[in-house]
């Protein structure tokens, strides 16, 4: 099977990943604003429509930006250590001066009350080009569940069970000639686990995709913020 060529049913072929129109872009997956400079060789990209493809990058600064004033607890330019996003900042005073307000300190701890739908928003789109990417399936339906919650906020046993294979061993057969087929497939045709980790930039962002219990799509972003999606 030759590794650079998808075998996979012609009808999931060429139409936006994200409304299933035609597409006439293609569209990183993650966005380039949630990495650092230089991306990566090898980011991934999805068949997109132009008004998807620009329609989200909005959101996907908000989000962008939100974690970074989040981790550093700052919400001005001078604070924030990311360069893109302190340029960012610098340039959107509007958003600054928004992200300060989802900032509160309650008994002297800092908390953070995001808009949660701008958050959805951009993690449904992810999760979305993830398993066009991954396993070639559209994902247009309603998810089950679309959850967030940063690490720090999770129990011990939350994040193990967060960050550990399925339980059940192998995940079930990927879809034939995806790349997630391709990756599970070695030697003569012997099948290993193919839903492990796959980080896109050390510290910035990294994610999964699995079967085992509907279509599961996990994302870790900046390594404060653990995503999930699941189709059943």
């Amino acid at each position: 099977m030759d590794p650079r060529k998808l075998f996979v049913d012609e009808r999931l072929n060429g139409m936006c990943a994200y409304c299933y129109g035609s597409p006439d872009t293609r569209d990183h997956v993650p966005s380039r604003v949630l990495l650092d400079d230089p991306p990566p060789d090898n980011l991934p990209v999805v068949d997109a429509c132009r008004s998807c493809n620009e329609g989200f990058s909005q959101d996907e600064e908000y989000v962008a930006c939100l974690i970074e004033c989040a981790v550093t607890g700052a919400c001005d330019p001078a604070g924030v250590v990311r360069s893109k996003i302190k340029r960012t900042l610098a340039e959107r005073p509007a958003l600054a001066a928004r992200l300060a307000q989802c900032r509160r300190v309650v008994d002297g701890r800092t908390i953070w009350e995001p808009d949660r739908n701008r958050v959805r928003n951009v993690l449904l789109k992810l999760a979305r080009g993830h398993m066009a990417y991954e396993l070639s399936l559209p994902g247009l339906s309603e998810p089950e569940v679309v959850e967030f919650m940063p690490f720090i906020c999770m129990t011990d046993d939350d994040r193990v069970a967060f960050e550990s294979p399925d339980e059940a061993g192998v995940s079930l057969w990927p879809e034939i000639g995806s790349r997630a087929f391709q990756r599970a497939v070695i030697g003569e045709g012997l099948m290993v686990p193919w839903d492990d980790w796959i980080v896109v930039q050390e510290g910035r962002y990294r994610y999964r995709v699995s079967q085992n219990d509907g279509n599961t799509v996990q994302m870790v972003l900046s390594e404060y913020l653990a995503c999930r999606v699941i189709w059943p």
